[in-house]
């Protein structure tokens, strides 16, 4: 019995050295960089596909002409929209970015993240150079499951953040037929602001492209996009359009309750909208 016991031991040890051997070879480090000017910005990862969450150890680090002065891990602290389970939004690709956001001429860093699971939720991490502590201080920011692009909305050589609404996401359809206003966001001194009703022409766009949704899903489906199309309206101030509107729909019974979901239809629908304009501060 105690030699039998004596020869299973190296055996089970065997085994655990295979795992571990197995699981180190799984991994791999990932370096993806990014430069503008004097700023560059490396951003590492560990992967592996035989881990439970297939990534690990993030970490960014900053140089200015050539000398590092920020090198932290991705942690919790920067991490408020998915805690310890962050992963790259583009593992493969750049999650990593220099960009003059603020119009300073002077390049922030931009990390991209992604909580993981269903319909969320893509994270941006700006880092903003501190002239008087020689380093960087970062500020997160939520876009759901939306996401975000940076783009120069209005060709002024200053960049903005464009996005939807996730708020109005299962509202009042499944996700699938949600609609979600359009969002514009500014980057300034380490704050987000939101600056959607300064970009009529952007708004009013998006609110035709709703509208059209409307038009192709009602009566089954169309509580979602006319949500979206009257919250853009109320950002380009068209408060009686918007009133007007919803009650000739209803009249017509083109406001229906979504199928099999226990979501608001007709007038309740239009009352719990209103309630959620208000919430949300489009009225």
């Amino acid at each position: 019995m105690v030699k039998a016991m004596r020869r299973a031991v190296p055996a089970a040890l065997v085994v655990i050295l295979c795992a571990v051997f197995a699981s180190s070879a799984a991994a791999e480090t990932v370096t993806q960089t990014a430069t503008s000017g004097q700023v560059s910005a490396t951003f590492t990862f560990q992967t592996s596909t035989s881990a439970a969450f297939p990534y690990s150890d993030l970490a960014l680090s900053i140089s200015r002409a050539g000398a590092l002065v920020y090198n932290q891990p991705v942690d919790d602290a920067q991490q408020e929209g998915c805690g310890t389970t962050c992963e790259p939004q583009s593992p493969t690709g750049h999650s990593v970015q220099v960009a003059d956001i603020e119009g300073n001429g002077e390049p922030d860093v931009i990390l991209h993240l992604f909580s993981g699971g269903a319909h969320c939720c893509s994270i941006d991490q700006v880092f903003s150079y501190d002239a008087t502590t020689n380093t960087y201080a970062s500020t997160t920011h939520e876009w759901g499951d939306p996401g975000e692009r940076i783009v120069d909305l209005d060709h002024n050589g200053k960049l903005e953040f464009l996005s939807a609404d996730d708020r109005f996401a299962y509202e009042f359809e499944s996700y699938a037929f949600s609609g979600l206003p359009i969002q514009i966001w500014t980057f300034s001194a380490g704050t987000f602001t939101n600056v959607t009703g300064q970009f009529p022409a952007q708004v009013a766009k998006d609110a035709k492209q709703w509208w059209k949704d409307y038009l192709q899903n009602r009566p089954s489906s169309g509580n979602g996009a006319i949500a979206a199309w009257a919250a853009d309206e109320d950002t380009l101030g068209h408060r009686a359009l918007v009133a007007k509107t919803l009650a000739q729909q209803n009249a017509k019974h083109d406001l229906r309750a979504p199928n099999s979901l226990s979501l608001p239809g007709g007038k309740r629908f239009i009352k719990a909208l209103q309630a959620l304009l208000r919430k949300t501060g489009y009225t």
